[in-house]
């Protein structure tokens, strides 16, 4: 059936149970699951005053560096999870503007032939303005999405 499949997370708890059932999937069908976070990068410093009180290079590398703690812990949860299952787990992390893209291009890179993501997003009117990264990788993708709601 699957061989490969991609699951994103973002440290949410329906992003956890969205892995659980994507293990349980890959561990029915003797599937591997190549773990994936996509962080947006830092938005660029604001200055408030005649001088910054860092550097633009500090201050990315030190928002870098929450993101990448943030990326590891929630790849560290899956992954053990995947162990305690069975199932065989690689796990990656990037940054990115557009989610929905670096998602969609983890699954060709990792020569994934299936997504489980969770449904969660915006509600009402950020819905309407931003969209539901669930709903583009499902819109613009090519390999099946299986929805976790």
């Amino acid at each position: 059936m699957f061989k490969r499949i991609l699951i994103p997370t973002d440290g949410t708890e329906l992003s956890a149970r969205a892995a659980k059932a994507g293990i349980e999937l890959a561990s029915t069908c003797h599937a591997t699951i190549h773990a994936f976070h996509v962080a947006e990068p830092p938005p660029p410093m604001i200055y408030a005053g005649p001088v910054a009180p860092v550097s633009d290079a500090d201050y990315e590398e030190e928002a870098l560096q929450g993101l990448r703690a943030a990326a590891d812990r929630y790849l560290a949860d899956v992954r053990s999870a995947a162990a305690a299952a069975g199932v065989i787990c690689d796990v990656s992390y990037t940054f990115d503007r557009r989610p929905y893209a670096a998602i969609l291009n983890a699954a060709e890179t990792w020569h994934c032939d299936l997504i489980v993501m969770g449904s969660h997003g915006r509600r009402g009117l950020g819905l309407l303005l931003q969209g539901s990264e669930t709903q583009k990788v499902v819109s613009h993708g090519s390999i099946p999405v299986l929805v976790y709601h």
